[in-house]
């Protein structure tokens, strides 16, 4: 890890994607459109530049069993007045519950941005080399739509679970606001394709502390069921999530504003945090072997890494807090009914605003 008090180098210009965009929601289980022509009603697609971004929400509108996704094309005439709308101030504000409607490889529910490379263009599928990017390491490098990717936020959580029966559990009183996720592939012959997550980026606060934790994880690339697949966290500010301490001024607080620019360039992901408050954090880790951000070699990981594997970026509100129990891991028991204005009242639920929010093509590290 290398600390340091410099800003975040200028991002790259070419085709670049910018969201600007606090607080409050409300909603019921029904999925409530506000389109652009309404004459009270500001939709984020008037002020953000969404052509790359479709949305997956904690409901189930159209009572088919699984969460409703806001495809490209409607996402530009598409606010919810509870999980994904505009603040005051023209910022993106994402709330998930932690009971909601989930997809079917997660316990946890999500208001969550998902980069569609092919834009308008759906002739394209969502499976697609030319929706999603690769590594340079790729076989077949040249085939997708980018070489590796550049994602730059920035953010304030304003408001994380408080009621677990679990507190020791790892994700508790968290939310995921920022990913790299890989392909879910049926052809795994080569190692890849398990549908893992090379990064996400945690904040966590106990209910009892006055600031939270920022931290990311890498997931080892290795199947579902093996028992060394874990996430491997490292700190940014405060702890990481296993450690139930108070990490005091050293973390952030809710409403705190921070960033993060998540740059992949050939193999190479490198990640930069910087706020205000605290001094900068970076890392660096190649996606393409074994060896973890810390420079050493991890036995327990895939020696290819995520070399084979397509890969896309990630936004929002994704909570790690859920109501289920059966997981040992994943399982948090955290409070909540299914009934957003009885869980909004209770607490159990986060909420994410965003600023800014920046996609472009990876570069190289200065």
């Amino acid at each position: 890890m290398k600390m340091t008090a410099s800003s975040v180098a200028a991002f790259a210009a070419l085709s670049s994607l910018v969201l600007f965009g606090t607080a409050a929601c409300s909603t019921n289980q029904t999925a409530r459109e506000n389109v652009s022509n309404s004459p009270e009603i500001d939709v984020p697609g008037e002020h953000f530049d969404l052509s790359q971004w479709n949305i997956t929400l904690p409901i189930d509108a159209n009572a088919d069993g699984k969460p409703d996704m806001v495809k490209v094309k409607d996402i530009q005439n598409y606010s919810h007045p509870d999980f994904f709308y505009l603040n005051d101030n023209k910022e993106l504000v994402f709330t998930s519950p932690n009971v909601g409607v989930t997809t079917a490889n997660s316990k946890n529910a999500r208001s969550e941005l998902r980069h569609m490379s092919r834009g308008f263009n759906t002739k394209i599928k969502t499976k697609a080399p030319k929706n999603n990017f690769a590594l340079a390491a790729h076989e077949n490098a040249n085939a997708f739509a980018a070489i590796g990717g550049r994602m730059e936020a920035t953010l304030s959580v304003d408001h994380v679970a408080l009621n677990s029966d679990r507190p020791e559990k790892y994700p508790s009183y968290s939310v995921v606001i920022g990913q790299i996720h890989a392909g879910n592939d049926p052809d795994r012959s080569k190692g890849f394709g398990y549908g893992n997550e090379p990064l996400k980026i945690f904040y966590k606060k106990f209910p009892d502390h006055d600031t939270g934790s920022v931290f990311w994880t890498y997931e080892r690339n290795l199947p579902k069921a093996h028992p060394d697949r874990t996430d491997i966290a490292y700190p940014v500010w405060g702890n990481t999530w296993e450690n139930s301490s108070d990490p005091g001024s050293k973390g952030i607080k809710l409403g705190e504003e921070f960033s993060y620019v998540v740059n992949v360039y050939k193999n190479t992901m490198s990640l930069t945090f910087t706020s205000p408050n605290h001094e900068t954090v970076e890392y660096s880790i190649n996606l393409a072997d074994n060896v973890d951000a810390y420079g050493n070699i991890d036995d327990k990981d895939f020696k290819h890494g995520y070399a084979g594997d397509w890969h896309y970026f990630k936004a929002g509100a994704y909570s790690q807090c859920n109501g289920g129990t059966s997981n040992p891991f994943w399982g948090t028991a955290c409070g909540g009914t299914g009934v957003w204005e009885t869980d909004k009242a209770n607490g159990d639920y986060s909420k994410v605003r965003f600023s800014k929010l920046v996609l472009s093509n990876g570069t190289p590290s200065s």
